[in-house]
């Protein structure tokens, strides 16, 4: 098959479940309040087949992405018969839960996905079973004005002696940003006891910037065509062991190297198969993708991965701790997006996730049901955001009205609505925009 038919039939099939379980969720929560359904879809458009069972049409449209819940009484512009069954002859309450319900059922989805995962065998970094060995430090991190140096182990975490990466990232984890962390680290033989500061540059999710990143094989995962790496004849899979001399420790520290090139010619040391090959590259200045100019070769890093199984009830621990995680770095970086901290070129729409969808489906079943959870839930914590149109939308109208105790006339719920739509037309715009950037032959 094809890479383009491979993306397409990977985003049907990712889209269309993650759509049909957040629908599945209002369904539910629809019927066990008995507001009747009148028409529950798989897929959008023209009705291509179904079957009529009480008052519910299930049905099979033609476009196979998603589907949807059409409520009785649910359009508040439309004229109600007032019926009880009717979704807006409900308690706002329960019309809340509804609402919620959709949202609920994706993180849920995501959950039960990557639990399933850790159970089965996930792929986890080589390093995380390691010694806390440091072998990167990004520049003003918690890390870095602790006195944490690169080559540094971490032989005390808190109170726990000689951690492993995956403990002493989880001892990081469960600090708050407003406590400090007391560390000793092993230094040319000899230990010296520090402490990460607490205050505003300690990220909650941010556990690398406060003790630094591992050690670990620097390893070429993808060249870009025509790019200096790619002229100077790096390739997948090679490793770099040094940069003019001088050993790398990490992908951070091989990143830091090629900044402070500043577009001077560099020596790679280069272990390729059974040989070692030195080349000769020369970082070019740009912007990547992500808004942010800097020095580049072109590449993207691999990783030496083992897989690692769980006993179900850690496995469950794990997915709701990653999923806990992973809704944190949504927020914030939602949030930095309205803050202008982060640049909207980090944004992908359809394209972008079809291509990643044809990417994890060629890379095998579990990368593609990890990309299933991750968009499972970046779906479901979108969709709660106080935007006009998403389920959030709707809670939060609905809860303004639990306060004032009234309705909201119709004008001002239209107007609501219409500031949504305007601003979703906005923000898809600007993601097809750059998925069709990123298709672009790099200039």
């Amino acid at each position: 098959m094809s890479d383009f038919l491979t993306s397409v039939v990977s985003v049907a099939i990712v889209l269309g479940i993650m759509i049909l379980v957040h629908e599945w969720g209002h369904f539910v929560a629809a019927r066990m309040f008995g507001v009747r359904v009148d028409i529950f879809s798989i897929g959008f458009g023209p009705r291509i087949w179904g079957r009529k069972r009480g008052d519910t049409d299930y049905r099979l449209s033609a476009l196979p992405l998603g589907g949807y819940v059409k409520m009785a009484g649910d359009n508040p512009s439309e004229e109600r018969a007032g019926d009880p069954a009717e979704f807006l002859s409900k308690p706002r309450w329960q019309r809340a839960i509804i609402a919620l319900a959709g949202p609920t059922m994706n993180i849920l989805m995501s959950i039960i996905l990557a639990a399933g995962l850790y159970t089965v065998g996930m792929p986890s970094p080589a390093y995380i079973d390691q010694p806390a060995e440091v072998g990167g430090l990004f520049k003003d991190s918690p890390a870095e004005r602790a006195g944490i140096h690169l080559g540094d182990r971490l032989v005390v975490v808190d109170d726990v002696e000689n951690p492993t990466w995956e403990r002493a990232l989880l001892e990081a984890q469960m600090i708050s940003p407003e406590s400090p962390i007391r560390v000793e680290v092993e230094r040319a033989g000899q230990r010296v006891a520090l402490t990460v500061p607490a205050g505003p540059s300690r990220r909650q999710g941010d556990e690398f910037g406060a003790l630094g990143y591992p050690r670990e094989p620097v390893v070429v995962g993808r060249v870009t065509a025509a790019m200096p790496a790619d002229r100077a004849g790096l390739r997948a899979s090679d490793q770099i062991l040094s940069v003019n001399g001088q050993p790398v420790l990490s992908r951070f520290h091989f990143a830091d190297k090629i900044q402070e090139s500043a577009g001077q010619p560099i020596e790679l040391l280069v272990q390729r198969g059974e040989q070692q090959l030195r080349l000769s590259v020369r970082a070019s200045y740009g912007d990547p993708g992500d808004g942010v100019k800097r020095w580049q070769i072109g590449i993207s890093f691999g990783q030496n991965s083992v897989l690692k199984a769980y006993a179900l009830p850690d496995a469950i621990r794990r997915s709701v701790l990653f999923n806990l995680t992973m809704s944190r770095q949504i927020v914030t970086v939602v949030g930095q997006l309205f803050q202008g901290k982060v640049s909207l070129k980090q944004l992908g729409g359809p394209v972008e996730i079809a291509r990643q969808s044809g990417q994890a489906a060629k890379l095998g079943i579990v990368p593609f049901i990890f990309l299933m959870a991750v968009i499972s839930l970046n779906l479901g914590v979108l969709n709660l955001l106080p935007i006009p149109i998403l389920d959030g939308g709707h809670i939060l109208l609905l809860t303004v009205e639990g306060i004032i105790r009234r309705d909201l006339s119709l004008a001002v719920k239209e107007r609501f609505v219409q500031v949504g739509m305007v601003f979703l037309l906005v923000v898809f715009a600007i993601v097809m925009y750059n998925d069709v950037l990123k298709l672009l032959p790099h200039r």
